[in-house]
């Protein structure tokens, strides 16, 4: 294993290595940093979120940049606002000690205004999500003409959100003579599509999938019915008073939903997702960070970039598609040293996917039964009388009141006392439960020919040109796919609905259905251009 002064780096840099704690290169940044110093060969790196790439690609980029040249000299493509925030912080940190050297970070969401405040002052390294990107090339505000560097950053998220016209646009005005360097977790066709378009003469930079989970985690899972969903995860919520984790959902439309249900419920919440405000999404990680929020619900893309240490929990209420996201998933918890629980609610037809995560993953998944009332108040009250007997007593403060106290309370022997006192603060907490019921499924003969069908079902992705501006809702997607007779009763996947367009996934058998049919389309007036992802 390589130090980081043995990978060439100057010592302004290892200087800001030194003070971030950084001592040893991961694997992709052993690989990459030395190769990027030394070569200007454009540069394919497939390794997995979370193995330290922001550090491979920019700690090379700032050592070689003119830094008495206040043009933009290096351009860094990703998918989130979350992940453009991060990625510069994390390059603010590395050119610390760096004289000359300037990152702006460029996203939507946010007034342009400011963003092009800092791009007129001159900054060499601009990082960037695509849409915010190509519109500031347009206005001209952002120039690209000369750029020696260009990093595309969890490509296939940037491609799995519709950004690829986006991509081509800002890629085809960008010099000829750079150094291009792709990074991503897969190397779907869609990437190889551009690294063959976009890149000549490539080195190719794999570092092995590590889908093995961290060695402190936990893994549960409960089977109920799908209706039943919400209901489990409030009552593994209620049986873990001092939870302070995060909830993964799929789609924004869910991770709003269970949100709002949460907090009408009472419970300590917000939700993460692409539709809220840079302010919004500022203020409550500000707030999930102290722990003035317990619940944390989100989608995997608006997670990236999101680093908080201590979870207790990580809960997915849905089962992600892939192997490598539920290790990321997990992650989260579990860290230095400590031990931390990730939880799936899961309905019977998904039991062949903890089945396939067992394996990759080298641990055993325990069924859990969902919580039953008796143990959730039992936990809930004893939680209440640990905090209660934890109180600090100030005799001087009050003893002028135990008298006056004493004699009110004359007539309650102990046991009465506290039988009153449970009472008080709990009677709410039990007639919400008063009518609850055991929401745990059975693993029945009859659930598995239907596991075996689904959990081998593919799906073509879709995208059409119509989003929430347009009042275009998930209603409405499911009347535009059965408005095709024989597209009824096809299997339906994720439906992400953006602002101004919404991508979906569909049976793949139905793919030349959906192709031929939605040519003749219309929503609210509107032709729809349906394109494959």
């Amino acid at each position: 294993m390589s130090t980081f002064q043995e990978l060439g780096l100057n010592p302004e840099i290892l200087k800001a290595l030194e003070e971030l704690g950084f001592t040893t290169p991961t694997p992709i940044q052993e690989k990459a940093i030395p190769r990027l110093l030394q070569s200007k060969k454009d540069l394919i790196a497939l390794a997995q979120t979370g193995t330290g790439k922001t550090a491979a690609y920019s700690l090379p980029v700032i050592q070689q940049i003119n830094a008495e040249s206040r043009e933009t000299q290096a351009l860094i493509l990703c998918p989130t606002r979350e992940l453009c925030i991060q990625i510069t912080k994390d390059i603010r940190n590395f050119i610390k000690h760096s004289k000359g050297l300037a990152v702006a970070s460029i996203y939507g969401g946010e007034n342009a205004y400011t963003q092009i405040l800092q791009l007129k002052q001159g900054v060499q390294i601009v990082v960037g999500t695509p849409g915010r990107v190509l519109d500031l090339i347009k206005r001209k505000k952002l120039l690209i003409g000369n750029i020696k560097y260009l990093i595309i950053d969890e490509a296939d998220e940037i491609l799995d959100m519709g950004f690829k016209e986006d991509l081509d646009a800002i890629l085809s005005g960008t010099p000829a003579e750079k150094q291009t360097m792709l990074f991503s977790a897969t190397m779907p066709r869609s990437i190889s599509t551009i690294a063959h378009k976009y890149m000549k003469n490539s080195d190719e930079i794999r570092i092995d999938k590590d889908t093995k989970g961290a060695e402190k985690v936990e893994h549960k899972f409960y089977v109920v019915q799908s209706k039943d969903r919400y209901e489990a995860l409030r009552r593994i919520a209620d049986m873990n008073p001092s939870i302070y984790g995060i909830i993964f959902c799929r789609t924004r439309i869910e991770t709003q939903e269970v949100a709002d249900q949460l907090i009408q419920d009472e419970y300590s919440a917000e939700a993460i997702h692409g539709d809220i405000s840079q302010q919004q999404r500022t203020n409550i990680m500000e707030r999930f960070r102290k722990r003035q929020i317990q619940l944390l619900i989100a989608t995997d893309v608006a997670a990236r970039g999101i680093d908080v240490d201590d979870l207790t929990h990580i809960i997915n209420y849905q089962l992600p598609d892939s192997i490598e996201t539920y290790v990321h998933r997990s992650g989260r918890t579990g860290r230095a040293g400590k031990s931390g629980v990730s939880l799936s609610i899961v309905h019977a037809r998904e039991l062949r996917k903890i089945s396939a995560l067992e394996h990759k993953v080298g641990k055993k998944f325990t069924k859990a039964n969902v919580p039953s009332v008796k143990d959730i108040c039992q936990n809930q009250i004893l939680h209440f009388i640990d905090t209660f007997t934890k109180v600090e007593v100030n005799e001087t403060k009050i003893g002028q009141y135990l008298p006056a106290i004493n004699e009110k309370l004359a007539d309650f022997d102990k046991e009465k006392l506290i039988k009153h006192f449970v009472s008080l603060n709990f009677n709410t907490f039990l007639d919400s439960y008063e009518k609850a019921h055991d929401i745990n499924t059975a693993n029945t003969p009859n659930d598995r020919p239907q596991r075996a069908r689904n959990a081998n079902m593919k799906f073509s992705k879709f995208r059409i040109e119509v989003g929430r501006k347009d009042r275009f809702g998930i209603k409405e997607m499911f009347a535009l796919i059965n408005s095709d007779r024989r597209a009824k009763g096809a299997e339906i996947g994720h439906i992400d609905i953006f602002d101004i367009h919404t991508i979906f996934e569909l049976d793949e058998h139905y793919e030349q259905i959906m192709l031929s049919g939605f040519r003749n389309i219309h929503f609210r007036g509107q032709a729809i251009n349906l394109k494959k992802v």
